[in-house]
């Protein structure tokens, strides 16, 4: 059993738009965002018609956004957000310590590894704690990197928090 699968969630889209409540149908293109939900101290995904986002209208503790396409089917598996969104919610996640925040950005460490968007370059030993912590470095790059606490996620932890991460940046709208 996971200890993020149901204490932790990230809310899923909802198919309008958060500023004006229009609908967003299938096929139409929109601003997808990741922020803050201080209730649950996890994210929350809301999405913003091209319209609203032009205008300037944008969440309260924003991490990041990327331009998406609504699904126009429960088969319609395209991926999920780019790359360059993908690295800049995981730097944005370096300062966080919460236990959840942590597991989030070592999943998407892993993730991008598997991209070869980083490479594994090392371990070390947290001097305050005894936290095992992983050296990373973008690919083709010999300049300092990236250090992330590896929260020694069980398979099912790890399982759950993919699944939560690829709902909310896929799309998927539960319908």
């Amino acid at each position: 059993m996971s200890r993020f699968g149901s204490d932790y969630q990230v809310t899923p889209p909802t198919g309008q738009c958060a500023e004006t409540g229009i609908e967003l149908p299938p096929g139409q293109a929109c601003m997808a965002t990741l922020c803050d939900d201080p209730e649950s101290g996890g994210f929350r995904r809301l999405d913003y018609s091209l319209d609203a986002w032009a205008q300037g209208h944008r969440p309260e503790g924003l991490f990041g956004y990327w331009r998406m396409t609504i699904p126009t089917s429960q088969s319609d598996h395209r991926p999920f957000v780019d790359d360059e969104v993908l690295m800049e919610i995981f730097e944005q996640l370096g300062d966080d310590p919460t236990e959840q925040r942590v597991a989030f950005r070592f999943v998407l460490a892993l993730i991008l590894i598997r991209k070869r968007l980083l490479r594994f370059d090392g371990r070390a030993e947290s001097d305050s704690d005894g936290q095992e912590i992983w050296l990373l470095k973008k690919r083709g790059q010999d300049m300092s990197g990236f250090e992330v606490v590896n929260p020694q996620l069980t398979d099912d932890d790890v399982q759950a928090l993919t699944d939560q991460l690829g709902q909310v940046l896929r799309g998927d709208l539960g319908t």
